[in-house]
């Protein structure tokens, strides 16, 4: 892919945007994907939720990843189209005519569920269809993560037996997965989550045919920097290996925002200063969520008209151009002190769940885009060993 632009220098002195522009590096999604698949011992589902831009999705397709995990049919529309795409509907509860929809027009054998309803649903749903794979979420404690994703879906302790008794009666293929939430702080995350879900499996006496750590993979942000993600798939290895799972087991995972982060930062320009505090054209209502809900702090430069930016680096917080007072991303963020109103600023990492969580309150939220051939701000913390092609045989 050809880009537009080398760099949102090149950007800004070409078009001095009025708008905020999605700034998209593919290249950035195609390296970490080759990285997955170099590494992980399994399956990978991209997480498509985390980022639906045309130009990621089909990079990520193209460097090799062509199985993804989708919630809805809007969803599984975007990638039904790619050549060789496998979709799993890994949201645990669905609208019956979806359920019947991904089945029989799209070919979606791949359902996931967590209580006997749903699977009744599902086997209404698709008119007793003996060609299922059918993934029981497991409820999952989710200590280690910034963003907790429990308490609204997984099976207890009590319910899972039953399902999992119930499921592998119905499915072709049985499989379990968990979520251990999202932006994983260590990898004790997953080897606490199979040990877990590795005695729900032996209590129930089944056998399994896949094991779906999910997601929950992290990226790197200013003042959350977790261990290197070969930590993670070394924890998930050893922890698989403790597991009474036949051989035939296939391991698979769902990678959202390790996959995508740096493969988007939002150029944006400074409207006015007060003191401290940089109002910009967008925020917390726009890709900037997790700077305001999740307590996020991205990495943030200046890009002036002139190349210039001198001064020492000062401590901001960055307001979002709506009339909301939560419309704040206290950071904080260190840009020179210099800086003031008709200036731009590139946040980097918000390729994952930026232009998703974006809304178009008080009439913002809308986005000029442009494709960058630079380094993203935060280089993605990936090894540059040999890929380990011994640890496909490994489980």
């Amino acid at each position: 892919m050809v880009a537009d632009f080398e760099t949102a220098e090149d950007l800004v002195r070409q078009r001095r945007p009025e708008r905020p522009v999605l700034c998209l590096r593919p290249h950035a999604a195609a390296r970490a994907a080759r990285w997955f698949i170099d590494h992980f011992p399994g399956q990978i589902l991209y997480a498509l939720k985390a980022n639906t831009a045309p130009q990621i999705v089909d990079a990520v397709w193209r460097a090799g990843i062509e199985r993804f995990d989708v919630a809805s049919l809007p969803e599984i529309e975007m990638v039904a189209g790619l050549p060789r795409a496998k979709i799993y509907l890994m949201n645990p509860v669905k609208p019956r005519e979806t359920i019947a929809r991904a089945y029989l027009e799209f070919g979606v054998r791949a359902f996931a569920l967590d209580s006997l309803d749903e699977l009744d649903k599902i086997r209404l749903a698709t008119d007793n269809a003996s060609d299922l794979q059918l993934f029981i979420r497991l409820a999952c404690s989710n200590p280690h993560s910034l963003i907790p994703l429990e308490g609204k879906y997984g099976a207890g302790e009590t319910d899972a037996l039953d399902i999992l008794m119930a499921a592998r009666q119905m499915a072709e293929r049985l499989g379990v997965t968990f979520h251990v939430g999202s932006q994983a702080m260590t990898s004790r995350s997953f080897g606490e989550a199979l040990q877990s879900a590795g005695e729900r499996i032996c209590e129930a006496g089944v056998m399994i045919d896949a094991l779906d750590v999910g997601g929950g993979f992290p990226s790197r942000y200013v003042g959350a920097e977790p261990p290197p993600l070969e930590a993670f798939v070394a924890s998930i290895i050893e922890s698989c290996g403790r597991l009474a799972i036949g051989e035939g087991c296939r391991l698979m995972c769902e990678p959202g925002r390790a996959l995508v982060a740096e493969a988007e930062s939002v150029l944006v320009r400074v409207e006015a200063r007060r003191g401290r505090d940089l109002h910009i054209n967008d925020g917390a209502f726009g890709t900037l969520y997790d700077g305001a809900y999740s307590g996020f702090t991205f990495p943030a430069r200046l890009v002036r008209l002139d190349g210039g930016a001198a001064g020492k680096a000062k401590p901001f917080r960055l307001l979002g151009p709506t009339c909301d007072s939560v419309d704040v991303m206290p950071g904080p963020y260190w840009l020179p002190g210099c800086i003031c109103e008709g200036d731009y600023i590139e946040i980097g990492q918000v390729g994952a769940y930026g232009r998703v969580m974006a809304t178009r309150f008080n009439g913002f939220g809308g986005y000029d885009e442009a494709v960058l051939g630079d380094e993203p701000m935060v280089s993605m913390y990936l090894s540059q060993d040999e890929p380990t092609s011994d640890r496909q045989n490994a489980l």
